[in-house]
């Protein structure tokens, strides 16, 4: 595999100013790397899912003033899209790398889905300790793991907006970023324990 990792220059391609010239950044020096890591990932939760899988890289085709401040590549079970899908995520902000299963604000039958995870609230609590959990992915915080409650997950049942992404979030200098090999085995370590979790969520549809 000749995906060496994601560099400093990756991530400060979000303090390009101009949306056209971020643009173009993106697609020269991101995407490439997304579209070796994704096609490879898309393999791995297939064979682990025993289902197919696609692969989907954010276009930003709606933009047309603002310049994106993230950027990700996405992985669902649907071709021809994945927002109204659970999905596995990876991108960039410029401080940091997410990983991420996915429930975001489109979501198909959002209710049943967060009424499952509520339901599975203290087994999502038992999930590796350096998880954090986003409650919007238009924004960089995060919470830890252990602070999850479960009126958060009712939240997202019952807010229209709401969203549900549990994961990891890596810094751009952590080894597990800039080396390549250990980024895939990274990727697949936080993927493998969400699969369960993964499995619930489609079990709504």
């Amino acid at each position: 595999m000749s995906f060496q990792g994601f560099t400093q220059e990756d991530f400060n391609t979000f303090h390009i100013e101009g949306l056209e010239e971020r643009m173009t950044a993106i697609q020269e020096r991101i995407q490439p790397k997304f579209q070796e890591v994704g096609s490879l990932l898309a393999d791995f939760l297939a064979a682990e899912l025993q289902n197919e899988m696609f692969l989907h890289i954010a276009k930003h085709a709606r933009r047309t003033v603002n310049p994106p401040q993230d950027t990700w590549l996405a992985i669902a079970d649907n071709k021809r899209g994945y927002k109204k899908h659970p999905h596995f995520q990876i991108g960039l902000f410029d401080d940091h790398l997410f990983i991420w299963l996915a429930c975001i604000y489109e979501l198909d039958h959002k209710q049943q889905i967060a009424q499952a995870f509520s339901d599975k609230y203290e087994e999502l609590r038992k999930l590796p300790n350096d998880f954090v959990v986003s409650l919007d992915h238009m924004k960089k915080p995060s919470i830890p793991l252990n602070e999850l409650e479960n009126k958060d997950l009712e939240r997202f049942r019952d807010v229209k907006k709401a969203e549900f992404l549990i994961g990891r979030h890596l810094s751009p200098t952590d080894s597990r970023v800039t080396d390549g090999d250990a980024f895939i085995e990274t990727v697949k370590e936080t993927f493998k324990p969400l699969l369960p979790f993964y499995q619930v969520a489609l079990n709504q549809r």
